[in-house]
């Protein structure tokens, strides 16, 4: 077992017996998404730490995009649960990149980018095969592509 999904499992086991319903049930239903990860496709496997980081971000995410629906919709009592259980969640994911240390890479990229020939609007893509890699699990691909719009149309 991956030290993070060992850990994940020692988490859950903790707030059972501390009958901390909120963080027990965000426990199980994350290695409920690893394990059906796992055993995706045609044989089942171990999946590394960062595989199963990326599982927890993804679930992460689905409560932050489940909160905003919720919100929107007029349940709030919703859209706090939801809310508090991306934040169970986001205990377990590397910390999030600042909005200034993102455009800092995000700008670096822009001038290795025009460095190698590509220019304006069209050179978005050569940008984010060089920004996704440095700030992988650091921020959201929303957020950088938005920071990566920013630059090259100022």
């Amino acid at each position: 077992m991956t030290t993070l999904k060992s850990k994940l499992q020692d988490d859950l086991n903790a707030a059972i017996k501390e009958r901390d319903e909120l963080r027990s049930s965000t426990l199980r239903l994350t290695l409920a998404a690893i394990t059906k990860e796992e055993v995706a496709g045609k044989e089942k496997r171990e999946l590394s730490d960062d595989e199963v980081q990326k599982v927890i971000a993804r679930e992460a995410k689905k409560r932050r995009e489940a909160a905003d629906a919720f919100a929107q919709g007029g349940r709030p009592e919703q859209a706090e649960r939801e809310k508090a259980e991306g934040e169970v969640l986001a205990t377990y994911l590397p910390k999030q990149l600042s909005d200034d240390e993102l455009n800092a890479i995000v700008a670096q990229a822009v001038e290795e980018a025009r460095a190698a020939g590509a220019e304006g609007p069209r050179a978005m893509g050569a940008v984010m095969k060089i920004v996704n890699p440095k700030v992988a699990g650091q921020a959201e691909g929303g957020r950088v592509a938005a920071a990566v719009k920013k630059l090259l149309a100022g």
